[in-house]
């Protein structure tokens, strides 16, 4: 990790927290945004100054900006863009002490590949609006980067899971549920992970960088329910048959591309070593099991 800075966070969410509260604990400075009064309170009680912005306007106060030497975004884009791009991005290059801007991405930006692997040379084939708008994002600052001079990293996320947010906490509730489609896998990532990723990011910036933040083994979500239900002793629920299944327009979007991501790049350019290389030792992790 570099010297402490001033690290700010267009949307602090589940993922900018994870990384907030690990360079928190190394003496840096916390600034962001967020959607409501009450998340703006809580924020500030854990010290961390934060405005308001939906995205439409700027956000307020306007100028926490000022000061912050790297900047995270975490928010996805809409149908007019990046918000954060729209709004702010002229702002971050003239407070002059930028000198890291990170972009949280997706693996959806690769589109459908029937199970074949992908890295970050693969072309892109964005197969939904949803993600040609990442794929929009990440060219708008990239090249904003470079003409700037400002090292812009990108990092492609899969499905994020964690504590408070993961198969354990579907299977407790009782609202998890196997979907059954021969064949078919996802990438995931422990949230602490992409801490990790990010912070070795941040210590060894290289401008442009791309990077796939995945672990080593994509599996199929009912395979990682099953696994959940034999650690809690639950019996796991019954397969339903993916054309059976009830699911709204956004997930039956998640099911139409099937692809395995590779994650060389991020370990050997980066130095990282994941702690959750794998569904299992994750679970595991969040059940407080070890091992």
């Amino acid at each position: 990790m570099t010297s402490p800075g001033t690290l700010f966070c267009f949307g602090l969410g589940y993922s900018a927290m994870a990384l907030s509260r690990r360079l928190d604990a190394a003496g840096w400075t916390i600034r962001g945004t967020c959607r409501k009064p009450a998340r703006k309170a809580a924020l500030g009680a854990l010290g961390i100054s934060a405005a308001l912005f939906d995205g439409d306007t700027p956000m307020d106060p306007a100028d926490l900006l000022q000061g912050a030497t790297h900047v995270l975004l975490s928010i996805p884009p809409g149908a007019e863009g990046d918000p954060a791009f729209r709004q702010h991005a002229q702002d971050i290059a003239a407070v002059g002490t930028v000198k890291w801007v990170g972009y949280f991405s997706t693996t959806g930006v690769y589109g459908n590949r029937d199970g074949d692997w992908v890295d970050e040379t693969s072309d892109l084939r964005p197969g939904n609006e949803r993600s040609q708008r990442r794929v929009d994002a990440e060219r708008d600052w990239l090249s904003w980067g470079d003409r700037h001079g400002i090292s812009v990293q990108i990092f492609r996320l899969p499905g994020i899971y964690g504590p408070g947010r993961s198969a354990v906490d579907q299977v407790k509730a009782g609202t998890a549920r196997r979907i059954s489609k021969p064949g078919h896998v996802f990438s995931r990532i422990h949230v602490e992970d992409i801490a990790t990723t990010v912070a070795a990011s941040i210590a060894r910036a290289q401008p442009g960088g791309i990077y796939n933040v995945c672990d080593d083994e994509p599996a199929a979500p009912g395979d990682v329910v099953a696994y959940v239900c034999e650690l809690l002793s639950r019996e796991p629920p019954p397969e339903i048959p993916y054309d059976e299944a009830d699911m709204s327009p956004m997930a039956k979007s998640f099911w139409s591309d099937n692809r395995r991501v590779r994650n060389d790049r991020m370990k050997q350019d980066l130095g990282v070593r994941l702690d959750f290389p794998d569904y299992r030792i994750g679970i595991r992790g969040i059940l407080g099991l070890g091992g």
